[in-house]
């Protein structure tokens, strides 16, 4: 009996693993398709907010009470676990690399390695990070919430467009607010990183600020400033997409949170890569 069903249940299995695989194959461009679309949803809600603040800025009818409070409360949730990022980065940049440049015989050169690794990929990329996991989220979360008690609905059914209510006063406020998160993270672990090369590396306070005047100049202060912007820009307007696009209740409003962080932190990483790779390629490390 066993061997006469045996031919049946492989026939049987190798069937459904050829109609898995029809599956997946039919999946896939489906995926792709929906990935591109949300891509070009995101970008349409990014193009229209900018739009909207712009035009209501000029005709005086921005919603300058909203954006404040959306500005101080990313202040609040930002500013002191941006500190506490700052001083363990500086130290650890200050630590490592003033090992290896010891090592080489130049120590003199820790604060121009410490200082330029913070202003150019340390800074920006913690106030991203920190927009992400900070402000995507509690954009997402308030704007979900607000999707699923149909108080979005409510709005256009009223002709106010929630774009220009609610999504432009947060672009605006996160803008405002990512340069100086950065500028306070720039401060901070530059400050740490010459504390410890100046306490446990034996580099005199000259010498670590001589080399970090020699190389810092105020093009990687503006590339560090842009960059934030460039960040606070993908963490809001994904945020708020995820958030408007919430569905099936708290359940729904969680993933959408989740959703909003992921892929904020990949836009900053991916987007990091190209903008470090144009900029070293027309403003090369030099002497200022």
């Amino acid at each position: 009996m066993t061997s006469t069903q045996t031919p049946a249940v492989a026939s049987a299995a190798a069937i459904a693993a050829r109609a898995k695989a029809r599956t997946d194959a039919e999946r896939r461009p489906g995926r792709i398709g929906a990935s591109i679309d949300t891509f070009g949803r995101t970008t349409r809600l990014g193009a229209s907010a900018l739009r909207y603040a712009v035009t209501d800025i000029v005709s005086l009818r921005f919603p300058l009470r909203e954006m404040l409070s959306q500005a101080w409360f990313i202040i609040t949730v930002t500013a002191i676990p941006g500190i506490l990022m700052a001083i363990p980065f500086g130290v650890i940049v200050s630590t490592q690399v003033g090992n290896l440049v010891h090592q080489l015989g130049a120590s003199s050169m820790i604060g121009a390695a410490g200082g330029m690794g913070v202003i150019k990929q340390g800074a920006p990329v913690a106030t991203g990070l920190l927009l992400g996991g900070a402000g995507a989220a509690a954009i997402a979360a308030d704007l979900g919430a607000r999707t699923t008690r149909e108080e979005i609905d409510a709005m256009r059914v009223m002709g106010v467009d929630p774009v220009q209510r609610l999504v432009a006063p947060r672009v605006i406020a996160m803008l405002v607010v990512a340069p100086l998160i950065n500028i306070l993270i720039i401060a901070v672990g530059i400050v740490a990183g010459y504390l410890v090369a100046v306490a446990s590396l034996d580099v005199t306070p000259g010498s670590y600020w001589m080399s970090f005047g020699a190389f810092a100049t105020r093009i990687d202060v503006w590339v560090s400033l842009i960059k934030s912007m460039i960040f606070g820009l993908l963490v809001v307007v994904v945020g708020c997409q995820r958030g408007l696009e919430a569905k099936g209740g708290p359940r729904g409003v969680a993933d959408g949170v989740n959703a909003a962080v992921v892929l904020s932190v990949v836009a900053i990483m991916v987007v990091n890569t190209g903008i470090t790779q144009v900029v070293n390629m027309f403003y090369p490390m030099r002497m200022g």
